[in-house]
């Protein structure tokens, strides 16, 4: 399965918010006997095969050297998404104590309904998320300037292209120019013009909120040198930068460059689209199905490839305010956090762990596994959403306005991205 997949539905946003109006609770934090306490605990984990395999055998590694503080641990249940069986489970206050598998975006709702322990509670709490992961843990603070969740692992976006489709348009396979936004318009017009295929890119084009992180996001990360669409509490969306990602999207839809009609299967696998923005789960999924490269996003002049950001698909360790046992909790985030076992998780699904020095630390992994090492490097210029109690809603009237001024072309985007922006700000004022 494809794990920039799993996010919140719409549906999963009415629920999440109606649940947070039910409980009327302003933010998490951890009872100071709960935070001391030890003994057996709870998890859940991601239903992906290989994140699977790796939690086994750290649970199985924990429990072998902890009798009195076992992990019992399973799959996140069955649901219309993680972040539905999570809010709910807030709500009835059967969460487990710990979740590997937290949305960033969602962090800021989970919050607000007194779901989450405030980690940096803990003695050891800030310092140790930040010596592991550095000046990247800053963009998981609360408003509070806490955290809420422990930076975990991510897989940051880049472009896949197809050589043989490449080659085929008369572009050179192995250095394609798709560097600035005028380059990568004329491999595009190329690619569509030779019939090489029927699309140069196919993004969803559907209006799900998280669709944002997949094309518009990881482009404004990239231009802005690591920005996102909220930076000190304002929208961003109306800036020059914005517009400028918006309208090269724009140009791409109008030019019949990519499909506007959602795809039933996988547009790049098929062979319907020259590239696609994927993650380094990628490398695994596609295999010997496409013969693929890779390169950073575009940016408008085309900046170096060691300057450019992206979004990084994060998933990350929340731990809920229902555990009982929340120092043990604590020292299974940290033993799973570890260097050790950051290093196993690298081995075992390819996901790179949110921690400094990722490409140095783990130099014998890409250098056995040459493919990744691109992936390895753009893990340290990442930019992630935001963590705001209404972080989802601001992404969905983001991703309104996208649509339909950019997948459709219906008006212009200042217009659409106007009267976006002061609805994300009206949503910032509410706490």
């Amino acid at each position: 399965m494809r794990m920039r997949r799993i996010a919140v539905s719409l549906v999963t946003a009415g629920i999440v918010a109606g649940t947070l109006a039910a409980c009327g609770s302003s933010g998490g934090g951890g009872g100071g006997d709960a935070m001391k306490a030890h003994g057996p605990i709870t998890i859940w984990y991601s239903n992906n095969e290989q994140e699977v395999q790796w939690g086994k055998a750290m649970v199985s590694a924990w429990n072998s050297a902890h009798p009195k503080e076992k992990i019992k641990a399973q799959e996140v249940p069955a649901g219309k998404s993680t972040e539905e069986v999570i809010g709910a489970a807030i709500t009835a206050g059967t969460t487990p104590c710990l979740v590997f598998n937290n949305l960033p975006a969602a962090t800021g709702q989970w919050q607000k309904q007194g779901g989450l322990v405030d980690l940096s509670k803990f003695s050891d709490g800030a310092k140790y998320i930040e010596a592991r992961s550095g000046d990247a843990a800053k963009q998981y603070k609360s408003a509070d300037g806490d955290y809420y969740q422990m930076p975990w692992k991510q897989n940051p976006v880049m472009i896949f292209y197809n050589k043989a489709i490449f080659q085929k348009a008369g572009l050179d396979p192995e250095n394609p120019k798709l560097a600035s936004y005028d380059d990568f318009l004329a491999a595009a017009q190329k690619i569509k013009s030779s019939g090489a295929a029927p699309y140069a890119i196919y993004p969803a084009p559907t209006s799900e909120f998280f669709q944002v992180n997949f094309d518009y996001l990881p482009l404004l990360a990239a231009q802005t040198g690591g920005k996102t669409f909220i930076e000190d509490g304002k929208s961003t969306i109306t800036s020059s930068d914005s517009l400028d990602v918006a309208n090269f999207w724009k140009q791409i839809y109008s030019d019949g460059l990519a499909g506007k009609e959602q795809y039933q299967g996988d547009a790049f696998a098929d062979g319907k689209s020259a590239m696609a923005i994927v993650g380094p789960w990628a490398i695994a999924y596609y295999g010997d199905k496409v013969q693929w490269g890779s390169v950073p996003v575009p940016t408008k002049d085309g900046k170096p490839a060691n300057e450019v950001y992206t979004f990084p698909d994060a998933k990350n360790i929340g731990m809920y305010t229902s555990c009982k046992n929340q120092g043990t909790a604590w020292d299974v985030i940290k033993f799973a956090t570890s260097k050790e076992q950051d290093g196993k998780l690298l081995d075992v699904t390819g996901q790179m762990p949110i921690r400094t020095d990722v490409a140095s630390t783990y130099s014998s992994y890409f250098d056995a596994h040459p493919a990744y090492k691109e992936f390895g490097d753009q893990s340290a210029r990442t930019t992630d959403d935001p963590t705001g109690t209404n972080t989802i809603a601001q992404m969905q009237a983001l991703r309104d306005a996208y649509t339909k001024a950019v997948v459709n072309g219906s008006g212009s985007v200042e217009d659409a991205f106007k009267s976006a922006s002061d609805k994300i700000d009206k949503l910032q004022a509410q706490k």
